[in-house]
């Protein structure tokens, strides 16, 4: 959209405040509110946001081991753009209008580090080769009765769950919480985050939402605010939603697949299909990412919490397998119509950076293509087959992405040096923490 365009909605819909967003190598949104007054310059000469958002983790704890950002800089602002084109109204702040912002160097670049400019990079390849990637994006998620201060003082033990036991698919357990269900239906696309289905999934006041398909940037944009989406619309209802990997060991884990595809640059045709079943482009991608996956784990399982998920038997995979219509590998070819033909990268959990999660993904593919690499063997059941094996921690994976030739080749020198930085940090923190399982275990018998 032109500034132009933009302005006219914002008096159309009687935009009274912006509220602007951009998000941090964790997947974390952070933003502010700004001025109608104060949008208007911005929107022309674009705006300062304090670099320190690729300065710290998850929890505002500064980083010691980056060189983007730290003591040594200063903690400077990073220049910002306004992204025209991610307006969207927000339906639960009446007279709010949203917009997220691209990180720029300072002679005018996309800033290498940025995890929408990384996807933003990635999809440029694509676009040079003459392809146009469709991705979807399918979270599981558990919600409670708690709010912020309960579960802190319960200390994130003893949570009470939205409802009560193991209802996958449950038409009751969805209707008895019509309120929140028909707000999210509501509200979401009113935010430009509309949903294809919603259900409960097997577990304690657990649902899986799986997000409209969109070009990669766009579909990235929209599971991101997703997620922010739900926790907004959550509290308005006294409940906190979780998107952690697994939350409970005895429960399945909450994934994030992703759904892609290949179209040609015109978007009329879905390369991945033929009249005979997958296209001979479509191996080359599923054999693109069978094989990077190892070394790409780290993007994609992202958290320490992450490989509490990918465990046997727990639907989720464990190695770098592929089959047809097969749930328990890493990538599931979904061999369909010439609008529904697609892979499904079934190793992400909810708890991705999905712009990252995204561009690793497609990055692995393309991979695939430019190699002419061929598949291995479809897989019957991942768990009791010997492909290679996945990495088990994220001390391991982090390992294997930095030495990555592919993902420098790919993603930039610059965000596997600092993103990997970031990892081994967050390593470090899980490393010197006393667990509970240690404090029962070791407290009284050693």
């Amino acid at each position: 959209m032109t500034v132009e365009e933009v302005q006219k909605l914002l008096e159309q819909n009687e935009v009274k405040r912006i509220k602007l967003g951009a998000y941090d190598i964790d997947g974390t949104l952070r933003g502010k509110y700004i001025s109608k007054e104060k949008f208007n310059s911005a929107v022309q000469s674009g705006l300062g946001f304090c670099d320190v958002i690729f300065g710290w983790d998850i929890a505002d704890v500064l980083y010691d081991n980056v060189r983007f950002t730290g003591w040594h800089t200063g903690y400077p602002d990073a220049h910002c753009r306004i992204a025209l084109d991610t307006f969207r109204l927000i339906p639960w702040e009446p007279g709010t209008g949203f917009f997220l912002m691209d990180f720029v160097t300072r002679d005018g670049q996309p800033l290498p580090i940025a995890p929408r400019q990384v996807l933003e990079r990635v999809v440029a390849r694509a676009a040079e080769r003459g392809y146009t990637p469709y991705f979807s994006a399918e979270y599981e998620f558990f919600f409670f009765r708690e709010t912020p201060d309960s579960l802190r003082s319960k200390h994130y033990r003893g949570l009470t769950p939205l409802t009560p036991g193991m209802f996958g698919y449950s038409v009751l357990r969805a209707s008895a919480n019509s309120g929140l269900v028909l707000q999210m239906l509501d509200q979401l696309p009113a935010f430009n985050c509309a949903i294809e289905g919603l259900h409960t999934e097997t577990g304690p006041g657990v649902y899986e939402a799986a997000i409209a398909v969109d070009e990669a940037v766009a579909a990235a944009d929209k599971a991101g605010l997703f997620k922010t989406a739900v926790k907004e619309i959550a509290a308005r209802q006294g409940l906190v939603p979780t998107f952690m990997a697994k939350w409970n060991p005895d429960l399945p884990g909450s994934s994030g697949h992703l759904h892609q595809s290949l179209w040609d640059s015109e978007k009329h045709k879905n390369l991945f299909h033929t009249s005979d079943g997958m296209s001979a482009l479509m191996q080359h991608y599923i054999a693109g990412l069978v094989a990077n996956l190892p070394e790409l784990a780290a993007v994609i399982c992202p958290t320490i919490n992450s490989y509490k998920r990918t465990v046997p038997g727990a639907w989720a995979p464990v190695n770098a397998t592929w089959g047809v219509d097969n749930r328990t590998t890493s990538v599931r070819a979904i061999p369909g119509s010439s609008k529904s033909t697609r892979i499904e990268l079934r190793l992400a959990g909810a708890d991705i950076n999905p712009y990252l999660a995204m561009a690793a993904s497609l990055a692995a593919g393309l991979d695939g293509i430019e190699r002419q690499l061929a598949p291995p063997p479809p897989t019957v059941n991942a768990y009791a087959g010997n492909a290679a094996p996945l990495p088990r921690t994220l001390a391991a994976a982090t390992r294997l992405f930095r030495e990555s030739a592919m993902a420098r080749r790919w993603l930039g020198d610059e965000f596997v040096d600092h993103y990997a930085a970031t990892r081994e940090w967050e390593v470090r923190q899980f490393e010197k923490a006393v667990t509970d399982w240690e404090l029962a275990r070791y407290f009284e018998s050693v």
